[in-house]
């Protein structure tokens, strides 16, 4: 090749440069961005987007100031339905959970999930069997035979109906031949300072939600729904750790694994540059000492699913749900 021939060349792969389309080249945002949290401050979800928000800010990963907004109304649906009114907008990004496609499942709301486009999830919460520290339930199987014997059924705690909580309940009344009095709460805070108290039987919240009151003494874990024990090795109560949680399989409870992503997504109608984005972020984020830390203080499973591996996912899951709402009479259509 020549010189003529070689500035040719390069003339001509500049020349194809330009001519991409914007939504081809690198992008970056333009204005403040907006997380906007489906919950009320202070969840499980508001934690993440303030966590994630106080790393950008810190490694300065994002060029422009980050916002967080609360819709949490309707168990997040207000959040969902101004995600899809925003649609092509690039500098909103929705934090939430499988809620995004479980509660149109169940009721009738102004959205549906293709309304959102999904970014990443970015870890999973595990969830637990809880029962007071003085019920005379010292395992699994003692609490299941109560549940069994008793002239009134016992009451279990969650939140909201129809939800993540609820499913599982129905699904340990089904493996294990007994049957729960369902009370739905507010939050996974108000569902521990029930069970705490004494007006429930047991809750499924996950770790951070109960920890404080492991922690206090006034709660205790049964097992937890993971295939694997916990690998959190730090003592939380009376010489207890995460990793000293038998499996609900091992203890005698066959639920292999029930867990809730901790998703994030922007608007429909985005490119693809644009979710490319925000995925190298939270990518970035997640390499942090924060959030390794915020990791530990949830005790959650860290992962991090994106692109077609995610979409694959969420259809599973969505079918495995909607086969569960069917079976309970639960489907809104």
């Amino acid at each position: 090749m020549n010189r003529l021939q070689a500035a040719l060349l390069l003339v001509s792969a500049a020349a194809i440069g330009c001519a991409r389309p914007a939504n081809e080249r690198e992008w970056k945002p333009s204005r403040p961005v907006e997380f906007v949290v489906a919950a009320g401050p202070g969840g499980g979800s508001d934690q993440l987007a303030r966590t994630v928000q106080s790393i950008i800010q810190k490694y300065k990963l994002v060029d422009r100031s980050v916002i967080v907004t609360n819709k949490g109304g309707g168990s997040g649906t207000e959040a969902f339905i101004y995600a899809k009114g925003a649609i092509g907008n690039p500098h909103k990004l929705v934090f939430a959970t499988n809620n995004v496609w479980l509660i149109p499942l169940g009721s009738a709301v102004g959205y549906r999930r293709s309304d959102l486009q999904p970014v990443a999830a970015v870890a999973f919460d595990e969830f637990m069997l809880w029962v007071n520290s003085k019920a005379p339930y010292p395992d699994v199987s003692t609490f299941l035979a109560a549940a069994r014997s008793g002239a009134k059924r016992l009451a279990v705690a969650g939140t909201a109906s129809k939800d993540t909580d609820q499913v599982l309940v129905r699904q340990i009344e089904k493996v294990g031949q007994v049957a729960f009095s369902y009370v739905p709460f507010r939050s996974g805070s108000e569902v521990a300072v029930q069970l705490a108290g004494g007006h429930v039987a047991a809750n499924v919240n996950n770790p951070q939600e109960n920890a404080p009151l492991w922690r206090a003494g006034t709660i205790r874990p049964l097992c937890v729904f993971s295939p694997a024990r916990l690998g959190y090795a730090d003592v939380v109560s009376a010489g207890r750790t995460w990793a000293d949680i038998p499996t609900c399989m091992e203890a005698g409870l066959p639920i292999e694994r029930y867990q809730m992503p901790r998703t994030v997504w922007l608007p429909k109608g985005v490119t693809g540059a644009q979710v490319t984005f925000y995925r190298n972020v939270l990518a970035r984020v997640r390499e942090t000492e924060e959030w390794k830390a915020w990791l530990r203080r949830g005790s959650q499973t860290d992962a991090f699913l994106s692109g077609p591996e995610l979409t694959d996912y969420i259809a599973k899951d969505e079918s495995w749900l909607r086969g569960q709402f069917a079976e309970d009479g639960w489907l809104a259509n």
